[in-house]
């Protein structure tokens, strides 16, 4: 064999070989991946083990690898419908039993699951196969200096151009903007889920309420686009992810107030593919980012909110805790107080009903 040979077949060796080591999470990109990065790869006991790649959601390619036996793929950040829906066809591996041995507990003893439980969260079948990541939020946001009387202070404020004129920004799609009409109609935002899921004729209420504003809307599909229209006085309030709103006043400096009341705090997952390729350190990566002392530390780099109760504490002791030495409490969605007055959404039910929803909100859109 001649020596070029060798060189080359042991090069090709070692690249294999962390190749077969490297664990890879499929996630977002962007700011939210650089987060991730940050406060779990960085601050794990391996963190060159450890490799983002960028996906669009959904488990179209999630699928695609399981079901031909070739999974590339260790783990991917999955919302909670996802999280249902990939558990129950078999495409996560169910690790409830796992979960319940190896991961970390609260600071009294409370199990990851009853942790989870003390933020207002229900079990879902998605739980028997992933483990938490953060509550990201549609909230209500303006700029004060549009308003140099009265300031809206409420989600009927929102869906009110009457007391409040002016354009409103709204996403393209139903999620969280029917939840929070049922608040402006005067539901107790916890009771939101129950309604929708109960009551008939909840969702035909839910769609008079936002025709009051239909005249006054603009629509959005990307996450940049509220902050720009409100900046802008294209619009005097909108919805957004509240982590570009919290962005936006502790990176840029700007003044911006949220209305808290109705927000709807969303979920995401970390879920590990059936026939991962590194299963079980992947599983170790896992326990890792779903500590609360993890979860805590992305909330440095991203204003998302702990899943885990007992990662506010965390933050709350730190304080200032955020980046330049900015307090970043005011701007975490899952406070005790906020959840008083905020909806969680349900992923079980939009799983069940969101496609026939959303279809009749595109023809609201268009109408």
């Amino acid at each position: 064999m001649s020596k070029l040979l060798k060189v080359f077949l042991l090069a090709s060796f070692v690249v294999a070989s962390f190749s077969a080591k490297a664990v890879t999470v499929a996630s977002w990109g962007g700011a939210y991946t650089e987060s991730q990065q940050k406060a779990y790869a960085d601050t794990y006991s391996d963190p060159s083990s450890i490799q983002f790649e960028n996906y669009n959601g959904g488990l179209g390619e999630v699928r695609a690898q399981v079901e031909s036996g070739s999974v590339t793929w260790d783990i991917i950040d999955a919302l909670p419908s996802d999280a249902i829906t990939g558990c129950d066809e078999g495409l996560f591996e169910d690790i409830s039993s796992e979960i319940a041995s190896n991961a970390a507990p609260g600071p009294d003893g409370e199990s990851m699951l009853e942790d989870m439980e003390n933020n207002g969260l229900e079990y879902h079948s998605g739980w028997d196969c992933c483990v938490p990541q953060i509550f990201w939020t549609y909230v209500v946001f303006f700029d004060p200096d549009a308003f140099p009387g009265d300031k809206p202070s409420s989600m009927a404020d929102f869906f009110d151009v009457e007391k409040f004129p002016g354009k409103r920004g709204i996403h393209t799609w139903a999620t969280g903007v029917i939840e929070k009409a049922m608040v402006a109609d005067g539901v107790k935002p916890n009771a939101v889920p129950t309604v929708l899921a109960k009551q008939t004729g909840a969702i035909d209420r839910a769609f008079e309420v936002m025709d009051r504003i239909k005249d006054d809307v603009v629509f959005w599909s990307a996450g940049s686009q509220p902050l720009e229209l409100v900046k802008s006085g294209e619009v005097v309030m909108a919805i957004a992810y509240n982590g570009r709103v919290g962005a936006a006043n502790l990176a840029e400096g700007e003044n911006f107030e949220y209305i808290w009341e109705g927000q709807v705090l969303d979920q995401e997952y970390l879920c590990l593919l059936t026939g991962a390729p590194n299963r079980d350190a992947a599983l170790d990566f896992m326990w890792h980012a779903s500590t609360p002392e993890a979860q805590a530390e992305q909330a440095k780099y991203i204003t998302y909110g702990p899943m885990r109760a007992s990662g506010i504490p965390i933050i709350e002791a730190g304080e200032p805790f955020g980046p330049g030495g900015q307090a970043i409490m005011p701007h975490m969605p899952n406070t005790p107080e906020r959840l008083k007055v905020s909806i969680v959404s349900d992923p079980q039910w939009w799983s069940d009903y969101g496609a026939e929803i959303n279809e009749r909100y595109a023809a609201w859109m268009g109408n």
